[in-house]
């Protein structure tokens, strides 16, 4: 495909609103405090006053001694702290004595489940570090990278995030473009994906997909190259409900939104056809999902940030999902964790963290099922770990979080299993559910081209 195929530049306007450059970068004496008195990701390594965030230890690189990982083949997450024991369990009696450090959201669900809802609190653990060369890299672009065309791109180099050091102006763009290319596996693939809506009096409707993921900004030859025009390749395949069985679609991730725009194709079973869809991304329905989660809740927030104004709140210490692998454990089955109302909190696990929060409001020439999103993103991986979405009256209506782990086949974090609370009618969404199959997410595997990702490819895997 020829690029002019690939790029579709937004509406002039748009354009000349993003404009404007914003700088980050900072000087070498800031950017040596990563790797010391920071962590190589900007997080503050030191723990917190009161004992209950730990210092940054980065004691281990991959696999923790007397773990058993074979990596790169599926296997599930093993747990490196098996022995652990909440400290602490925030429930619908005691959630007041620690509002400070809940989220709307959370507060929302100890008043709508007071009997049942709950949040274990383990000790924190801040064990795992990325790659030297990382390291180097993200150092590299804490001095060089700065945002342009607004926020909507960036310069600097592949493979960590851009802004370990957010600084100047517009640092809310700096916070939302680390979140939205992180460190991660360069090759992903799910044999089978469930996702679950869980309504209200219990019963469960199942979606199912298969999926692939090709991400450019961290495939070993490109790491450490300056930032170029493309992202991310995906593939989904639908296989639940039935009446979807067949669709699949094929897409491409920009790395400028000012420049380029997500695109993709799709093949429909009905109609033996492949067609690009003109818009694919923002509240469109997520597939598998009953309409019950929207395409840019994947990671609590995805694609192009055009149609919100970003505001930096600060930082917050918040109770968040953290080192989540009993979660994923192949012995966990889904009649266990997939409870009435919300999932099983036998089964998770929250810290204390220092998260940013960043909040975004949907401007008044955009439309969006969201009128406000609020994101809670961890400050050693700048992953978004939780989120409250409020509907354009401003009422809460929903509350998202991840299960992120530390895969050994990357040395770095992954997102694993997702929920998503209706709080507005009950119920709730679980997405990226692999507990009950043989294998989870194969990382790092390789084996994939950006050629596995047109049209072309579509339509031949299609008939």
């Amino acid at each position: 495909m020829r690029k002019q195929q690939l790029w579709k530049p937004l509406a002039a306007s748009v354009v000349l609103a993003l404009s404007a450059s914003a700088h980050a970068k900072v000087s070498p004496e800031e950017a040596a405090k990563l790797g010391n008195e920071l962590t190589c990701m900007g997080g503050i390594a030191a723990g917190n006053e009161a004992g209950t965030i730990p210092p940054f230890s980065g004691k281990w690189l991959g696999t923790p001694p007397g773990i058993e990982y074979t990596p790169n083949v599926g296997q599930h997450p093993v747990d490196p702290y098996p022995d652990d024991k909440p400290r602490l369990v925030i429930n619908g009696q005691n959630w007041e004595e620690y509002r400070d450090n809940l989220t709307d959201g959370q507060i929302a669900l100890f008043k709508r489940y007071p009997d049942t809802y709950q949040i274990p609190v383990y000790p924190g653990r801040r064990d795992f570090r990325y790659p030297d060369e990382i390291c180097e890299i993200a150092k590299k672009n804490a001095v060089e990278a700065e945002l342009i065309d607004g926020g909507m791109g960036f310069t600097g180099y592949m493979g960590p995030i851009p802004f370990p050091v957010p600084s100047g102006d517009n640092q809310a763009m700096q916070v939302l473009a680390n979140h939205n290319y992180p460190y991660r596996a360069f090759t992903e693939l799910t044999e089978v994906r469930d996702l679950a809506n869980i309504n209200t009096d219990g019963d469960i409707t199942w979606g199912r997909t298969r999926n692939a993921a090709l991400n450019v900004i961290t495939l070993p030859d490109q790491i450490g190259k300056p930032v170029g025009e493309i992202m991310a390749y995906s593939d989904n395949s639908t296989l639940l409900p039935t009446r979807d069985k067949g669709k699949r679609t094929v897409s491409i991730e920009p790395m400028n939104f000012a420049q380029g725009q997500r695109l993709a194709w799709t093949y429909n079973p009905g109609t033996r056809r492949v067609r690009q869809l003109p818009e694919y991304g923002f509240d469109t329905p997520a597939a598998g999902t009953s309409g019950k989660m929207t395409i840019d809740q994947d990671r609590l927030m995805n694609g192009s940030p055009e149609r919100y104004d970003w505001e930096l709140k600060g930082k917050r210490e918040i109770y968040v999902p953290a080192n989540t692998y009993r979660v994923h454990e192949e012995s966990v089955s889904y009649d266990d964790l997939l409870t009435a109302n919300h999932p099983n909190p036998d089964y998770l696990r929250y810290e204390l963290r220092r998260v940013w929060v960043l909040e975004g409001s949907l401007k008044d020439t955009h439309r969006h099922k969201f009128g406000k999103r609020v994101l809670f993103i961890d400050e050693d991986t700048w992953h978004g770990v939780m989120s409250d979405y409020y509907d354009t009256r401003g009422e809460l209506v929903n509350h998202g979080f991840v299960n992120y782990y530390y895969a050994y086949d990357m040395n770095a974090w992954q997102a694993g299993t997702s929920f998503f609370q209706d709080l507005a009618t009950g119920g709730y969404v679980a997405y990226n559910l692999f507990q009950d199959q043989d294998k989870g997410p194969i990382l790092n595997a390789g084996g994939l081209s950006s050629d596995n990702f047109t049209p072309a490819a579509l339509r031949r895997r299609a008939h």
